[in-house]
């Protein structure tokens, strides 16, 4: 609907222009006249560091659940990605993955798979796809301050420049994707609103992160995971990304966290369960220094359960839920959030209860990968919560089912269907899967991770000298 064919010109303001925001615009792009994206930071012109993303310099990847909901918001943007370097990994099929229940099989198979690339590359690539969409601006060292409107109705935001002026912007609908530092439960509460339910769940987790000159060609060389056990609360991963470099992020539980000294950084990686990643760094240069965060805490606003949430505000990305980042679903998340965003708005428009309707959807996304993330986490004795029956139960099924998926190629894709947000957590109760765990593993146990054939060879051409024998990628 065009303007003139309306009464008034509608205008909808994103806070942030994070990746979730870029997204909400490309969800609402075409509902409304003008979208405009007010940024607190500089919007870089290429693949460049974006201030106010501290979590960039540590490893992101894109699960399929999420890419695919990115190609339905904007065709191409994932094939552009590729162009630019980017990896599509099939999972687990060019995966090297140490659970704490033994290592995975690298089974043959396309259905799932993650994008691997370095977040400003990510970054930039949605960006670009979204700003040149006629209707969508973005306004850079911008600072939205509060809303306008009252309990029933936002209708805009008040904003401070870089000169410190300050405006006001009237909207239809604002939406907040600023992240983890959202202001919107205080501003709810400066407008009357119920006290917003909040939960927090911090792991203690600290992590280290280092980009590297691969010593081996990076095309389609796997992904390597080595995760942590609750005996020994230290993982590391290797993941490729584009310009033949390996971005390799190493984890530590508190007391136990690496550090940002370089000569240790190696060093720690030979403390995990497994020596691969260390014996693999041995030959790779390093580009980067470290880079160490502790801000790794998962917290989730419940605001679908507000019951009287204002029309004309929701809120997207982490401005909802913010994950411990080992789980790789905050990008996804905000994908899936976007589209479900889009459906509410394509059925709903801009009238009465789209607001509430569309957290609701906004909601279901962010639950799945929730309840994947606190029902590892809680289990650390870190956290300072103790794990209830319902979660131990929970946990020795999970388990059980990891156990199994080492050597069973049904209960694995099952579980990936899960784990990249593509099926819901309760499809891991089907009885063909129940089935499956009961009887356990059909085929034995890896002792070491199982490199192909040509990956050998690029690993001898390279002087490297990983611990395993020479496995094969199963069928």
């Amino acid at each position: 609907m065009t303007e003139r064919q309306r009464p008034w010109a509608t205008r909808v303001v994103i806070i942030g222009g994070s990746i979730a925001g870029m997204l909400a615009a490309a969800a609402v792009k075409d509902y409304v006249d003008r979208v405009e994206i007010f940024e607190a930071h500089e919007i870089p012109t290429g693949p460049e560091p974006r201030a106010g993303v501290p979590q960039a310099a540590h490893l992101h990847i894109l699960l399929s659940g999420g890419a695919n909901a990115i190609n339905d918001l904007l065709p191409g943007a994932v094939d552009q990605l590729l162009a630019a370097g980017a990896h599509r990994v099939p999972m687990t099929t060019n995966m090297l993955i140490y659970s704490p229940e033994g290592w995975y099989r690298r089974w043959k198979r396309d259905s799932h798979y993650l994008i691997a690339a370095g977040r400003d590359l990510t970054d930039f690539v949605i960006r670009q796809h979204v700003l040149k969409t006629p209707n969508v601006t973005v306004r850079p060292n911008v600072r939205v301050t509060g809303l306008l409107g009252d309990a029933h109705r936002v209708r805009g935001v008040r904003l401070r420049g870089v000169d410190g002026a300050e405006s006001s912007v009237a909207a239809d609908l604002v939406i907040d994707a600023s992240g983890r530092a959202s202001r919107t439960p205080q501003w709810l509460s400066e407008l009357g609103i119920e006290q917003v339910r909040e939960d927090r769940l911090d792991s203690g987790l600290g992590y280290a992160s280092r980009i590297y000159r691969a010593p081996v060609s990076t095309q389609n060389w796997p992904v390597i995971n080595v995760q942590a056990d609750p005996r020994l609360p230290r993982a590391g991963g290797i993941v490729p990304i584009e310009q033949g470099r390996w971005h390799v992020s190493l984890m530590g539980m508190s007391g136990g966290q690496p550090t940002k000294d370089p000569a240790a950084f190696v060093t720690y990686a030979r403390t995990l369960r497994h020596p691969v990643i260390a014996d693999l760094l041995e030959r790779a240069q390093p580009l980067t220094d470290v880079v160490v965060t502790h801000s790794t805490v998962n917290r989730r606003y419940y605001y679908e359960r507000i019951r009287s949430w204002p029309e004309g505000l929701i809120a997207v990305g982490d401005s909802v839920a913010a994950f411990n980042p080992v789980y790789g679903h905050g990008m996804s998340v905000a994908a899936l959030g976007a589209v479900a965003l889009r459906a509410q708005l394509a059925s709903l428009g801009l009238g009465s209860h789209l607001a509430q309707q569309a957290q609701r959807a906004i909601a279901k996304p962010v639950q799945l990968a929730w309840s994947l993330a606190i029902g590892q986490d809680v289990h650390y004795p870190t956290t300072g919560r103790k794990a209830g029956v319902a979660d131990r139960l929970l946990h020795h099924y999970v388990s059980r089912l990891s156990h199994t998926a080492t050597g069973s190629y049904h209960v694995a894709t099952a579980m990936t269907d899960v784990l990249t947000l593509q099926a819901p957590g309760t499809s891991l109760l089907r009885p063909s899967v129940l089935a499956a765990a009961l009887r356990g593993p059909l085929r034995p146990q890896l002792d070491n991770p199982t490199f192909t054939p040509s990956e050998r060879r690029l690993m001898d051409e390279a002087n490297i000298a990983p611990a395993g024998g020479r496995g094969t990628v199963s069928s």
